[in-house]
């Protein structure tokens, strides 16, 4: 059985925009991208595995550029076979490097939405998202509004953004 031991991912040059542009759009991208296995904005990838066994990239949309095995102290490049699912069968124990690129695609409307919900939830008045306890006095106005420690572990699934990503999890 093969297992990821390492995942080194870039990060994109650019995420997409939402129209009109939202304060915090690039903020809401990494968070959403985070919760799912679906890239949208392309960047390198490298993962190292060891095997034996079937390997399928756990991203997607993916290209594998190389594959690589770790022999006698250096990278050596190799071709496994293709596996039933569309990955590759490893025959050794490696470890071993698949570099490549991630990304790319049209946006789903589900995805945009999903993004333009948290990108809001996060730009939202304390007393609209996530409010805990609020005070006010009126000698002096004051005001304090106090958010849940938990709010912002909470937004995926507070702002409805998890609901609508939640065929995406998955490659």
């Amino acid at each position: 059985m093969t297992t990821t031991i390492k995942v080194i991912e870039d990060q994109p040059e650019s995420y997409p925009t939402l129209s009109p542009p939202i304060e915090l759009n690039d903020v809401a991208w990494q968070r959403i991208e985070g919760y799912i296995a679906h890239r949208f904005s392309e960047r390198d990838v490298a993962w190292i595995v060891e095997g034996p066994g079937e390997w399928v990239a756990p991203l997607t949309p993916t290209t594998i550029a190389t594959v690589e095995i770790w022999r006698d102290g250096a990278w050596e490049n190799i071709t496994p076979d293709a596996s039933p699912l569309g990955g590759y069968w490893l025959t050794g124990h490696g470890p071993y490097r698949f570099t490549g690129s991630v990304g790319g695609g049209e946006i789903p409307a589900g995805v945009w939405e999903a993004v333009k919900r948290l990108a809001a939830y996060l730009n939202a008045d304390p007393g609209e998202a996530g409010a805990r306890s609020n005070s006010m006095t009126l000698g002096p106005l004051s005001e304090t509004v106090m958010r849940s420690s938990s709010w912002m572990a909470q937004a995926m699934q507070n702002s409805g953004a998890a609901d609508l990503l939640r065929r995406y999890r998955r490659a």
